[in-house]
């Protein structure tokens, strides 16, 4: 018998029972409500007055947005900054726009696709390249323009220097911004952490509908929105979860895998953080699905298998067929009929709904990695020091 070394993975600490146990809030009755506070939002969105504030249009994008209701007013959002677009094209030669402004427009606008300059920023800078220093006294643009530094592309040096401006400076005159504004002192905090371009969007929407309704500015017809519409997702998103928890207990593979990471939840997490609206549950099930899969076949490749184990599990995958294994352990058997059929079953519902057939891209995608992991797998059994190995196997 093979001497297997143990993974010790903590137990999930949600178990199937636990995740199955929650119970989910009935949304129908909340439909109605939710449009007509849908049609007020849209009315603001496409309030014509953007001809004589375009800034007041934008900071209301921004917070739909971060609130998490971009989804939903998508449309809305592209007609409202197109129409800024040509506010602005008139009007720059006429008005100079604040920092704050500048950024901030640059911002959404990149985010849908817009092709925006980064030289709209060089009339911050002074004579020799550098933002002025005047600006330090300016928290909200300062806290905009690090916003929209990360939404620069490789090469634009006034976007890299105003990230390395920006960073040094905010923190600086943080104390002082808490004094004047303790709010706006909550949103460079916030934005310092982690900026608004690298976030999970769900997780933001979250934090933001807090911090929202602490400001005496907040639009309640914007925040109950907000609050009614996560409610919703979330109920949609707990029912899928509450699904590949079943489908999860159902494979047993954590049951009969000692050595594989039980993480269905956390699984569904990272599926949630790719795509979170309600319209593409199915997308977040099959995502779920293989992430979870990816996980198991990892662990058999850096956990369980000998090298000549995983050369016969790689020939396998790449056979495609279940007389390839008949040489394999019971481990390795349960391992490649959970992936077989639970890619199988998904190539048939993407022919049935799509009418294209995919197995044979998906067989080779799964190969392509399973070779990748026994390459890695083969520098581990011959070239890593014992060092490394011991520290990788109490890691």
């Amino acid at each position: 018998m093979a001497n297997r070394p143990s993974a010790s993975y903590q137990p999930s600490t949600w178990t199937c029972d636990f995740v199955e146990s929650f119970k989910i809030g009935q949304t129908e009755i909340y439909k109605e409500r939710q449009r007509k506070l849908e049609e007020e939002v849209r009315k603001m969105v496409d309030d014509e007055d953007v001809e004589v504030e375009p800034t007041a249009l934008l900071e209301l994008v921004d917070i739909i947005q971060r609130l998490g209701l971009g989804y939903i007013f998508d449309r809305d959002i592209k007609r409202a900054l197109h129409r800024i677009i040509s506010v602005q094209a008139k009007s720059n030669d006429r008005k100079q726009k604040s920092l704050h402004a500048t950024a901030l427009s640059f911002r959404l606008l990149r985010q849908h696709g817009y092709q925006v300059s980064q030289d709209i920023f060089k009339h911050f800078m002074d004579d020799n390249g550098k933002f002025k220093a005047c600006h330090c006294n300016d928290g909200k643009g300062m806290l905009s323009l690090h916003e929209a530094s990360y939404l620069g592309f490789e090469g634009e040096n006034i976007l890299d220097d105003a990230k390395s401006f920006i960073g040094i400076h905010l923190r600086h005159h943080l104390g002082k911004i808490n004094i004047i504004d303790p709010s706006l002192a909550e949103q460079v905090n916030h934005a310092l952490e982690l900026p608004l371009h690298r976030r999970m969007l769900r997780l933001e929407a979250r934090e933001y509908i807090e911090a929202y309704a602490r400001r005496l500015d907040a639009n309640h017809v914007l925040l109950e929105l907000a609050v009614l519409d996560f409610n919703m997702v979330q109920s949609t998103h707990l029912s899928e979860l509450q699904d590949m928890s079943r489908w999860w207990r159902y494979m047993g593979l954590a049951n009969k895998l000692s050595f594989i990471r039980d993480r269905i939840v956390e699984n569904f997490f990272c599926s949630v953080g790719m795509v979170f609206e309600p319209q593409f549950s199915n997308f977040r099930k099959g995502m779920t699905k293989l992430i979870a899969l990816i996980v198991i076949i990892d662990d058999v490749y850096d956990m369980y298998g000998s090298l000549k184990e995983l050369e016969q599990f790689t020939e396998a995958i790449e056979r495609w067929s279940m007389d390839a294994i008949e040489n394999l352990s019971d481990c390795l058997k349960l391992c490649f009929q959970a992936l077989y059929s639970t890619v199988n079953e998904m190539a048939y519902d993407n022919f049935k709904e799509q009418g294209v057939n995919t197995i044979s891209q998906l067989k080779k995608a799964w190969a392509d990695l399973c070779k990748a992991f026994l390459v890695e797998a083969k520098w581990y059994h011959t070239k890593a020091t014992p060092k490394f190995k011991d520290y990788m196997d109490n890691a």
